[in-house]
């Protein structure tokens, strides 16, 4: 990758550490969401492609499809409620559910919208490319939102692949930026604003239709070379209500960030335990039922899951407190102490995490980190706390993504230099609760009556 321009990259730098500064957004009024933007004859993902290895329909409704009764969440983690942001574009070639083409997916509906042809050597199987809107989470978050953006879209690529393994699922959260928005048939920047939010492309997921080897040639080349056929819907005012200066830095700055060389596509695994009716009733747990501490070993089995999900991501470390609080790693003890109550005040205050069975930290990325570890820290964090939430539910603990982190320096309050360990993202964990204790038998000499 070439290296950033000076004023680039100092504003990159500026702008990381303006997100984890204890510096409060302002507040303005809260952004509704809008209609969605993406038009063409809408398509059940059953489909009648075919058939083939790649049911787009199960893979969509256990991963991002808005759940029934869900009160309008689109994704049943707290970090994707109504503010999610992440949209999704199919790229579909031979052996799927639906018939070849680009598709712009709809959760709510659960429809795929048709967005024209796919190229004649398409690959076998399909690419999910996942885009995110700022609008939305800037109004909320303001200088905040853009990691939020990027840990919203690991969670997302986690949930896709989690539904579609077993099978040789490959995901790159490195992907240039250029080439997805091509592959996706995207709308350029200025034909973006003349119609409707932009949507940034930040990930993909490729789900082959075949078994066995990977095929050499890269699955997004084909589709780079197809024009684009169908654009959003005309949506005027979009962005009205988020603060105009941080929307736009938020989008540069995730735009500058989803730059990339050539991607890697790494294998995604499913821990053995999770299984399809775990996707489907997987929630994060109100803050209020997250203060039992989970088992030993169930903790050491999550944890080992959110190191491995991603092993190019952050390294992650357990908060847990007891008789033997510490900071924990799958290798050992960090620290000794309850490290709770200082996460509590990291994590913009709050306070219920200071009493959280186990609090579940992502860390690294250094206030001088380059372009390309921000994005990957935050994606791959993202990520990997999807499959280590999907792990929990399996192991019967609840679970509660945790996204704001404000002047958490770990590396810093362990006596390191500072400036070179930050907290990236958190899960707490918790186990159910003890069973009730049974009544007391009655004294022995009296008759009990109703």
């Amino acid at each position: 990758m070439t290296h950033a321009p000076p004023a680039v990259s100092g504003l990159l730098s500026r702008a990381l550490a303006d997100a984890r500064s204890a510096r409060v957004p302002r507040t303005v009024p809260y952004l509704p969401e809008r209609a969605f933007p993406w038009g063409g004859p809408g398509l059940h993902p059953a489909g009648a492609g075919g058939g083939g290895g790649v049911d787009l329909n199960r893979v969509l409704r256990l991963s991002l499809a808005a759940p029934r009764n869900s009160g309008g969440r689109l994704r049943p983690v707290a970090s994707a409620g109504a503010l999610h942001p992440v949209r999704a574009h199919l790229l579909v070639g031979p052996g799927c559910s639906l018939p070849p083409g680009r598709y712009a997916y709809d959760p709510r509906a659960h429809r795929a919208h048709s967005r024209g042809r796919a190229p004649a050597d398409a690959p076998p199987g399909a690419v999910v490319v996942l885009t995110v809107t700022a609008a939305r989470t800037v109004a909320h978050y303001g200088h905040r939102a853009w990691p939020l953006l990027l840990l919203d879209a690991g969670h997302a690529a986690a949930a896709v692949a989690l539904a579609a393994a077993p099978g040789d699922v490959r995901v790159s959260l490195d992907v240039d930026g250029e080439e997805l928005s091509a592959a996706a048939g995207l709308p350029r920047a200025a034909e973006w604003k003349r119609r409707t939010e932009p949507e940034l492309p930040l990930a993909a997921v490729w789900l082959p239709s075949v078994r066995g080897p990977i095929p050499s040639t890269a699955p997004l080349t084909a589709w780079t070379a197809l024009p684009s056929t169908a654009d959003p819907l005309p949506q005027p005012d979009t962005g009205n209500n988020a603060p105009p200066r941080e929307l736009a830095a938020a989008r540069h700055l995730l735009t500058y960030l989803a730059a990339g060389t050539e991607p890697t596509w790494h294998p995604a695994a499913r821990p053995t335990s999770v299984t399809d009716e775990t996707l489907r009733t997987r929630r994060s747990a109100p803050p209020s039922d997250l203060a039992h501490p989970p088992a030993p070993d169930l903790l050491a089995r999550v944890l080992a899951t959110a190191e491995g999900a991603r092993p190019d991501g952050p390294a992650w470390v357990a908060a847990a407190g007891g008789d033997a609080p510490g900071l924990l790693t799958t290798a050992g003890l960090l620290a000794s102490g309850d490290a709770r109550p200082t996460l509590a005040h990291w994590a913009a205050g709050q306070r219920w995490i200071g009493t959280a069975g186990v609090v579940l930290v992502a860390h690294g990325c250094p206030a001088d980190a380059p372009p390309s570890l921000i994005r990957g820290s935050h994606l791959a964090a993202g990520y990997a706390a999807g499959v280590a939430q999907a792990h929990a539910t399996a192991l019967g603990l609840r679970s509660r993504p945790i996204g704001s982190w404000l002047q958490a320096d770990l590396g810093a309050a362990l006596g390191d230099a500072p400036g070179h360990d930050w907290v990236v993202h958190g899960l707490a964990l918790a186990g159910p609760a003890d069973p009730p204790l049974p009544a007391p038998p009655p004294l022995p000499g009296k008759e009990e009556r109703p």
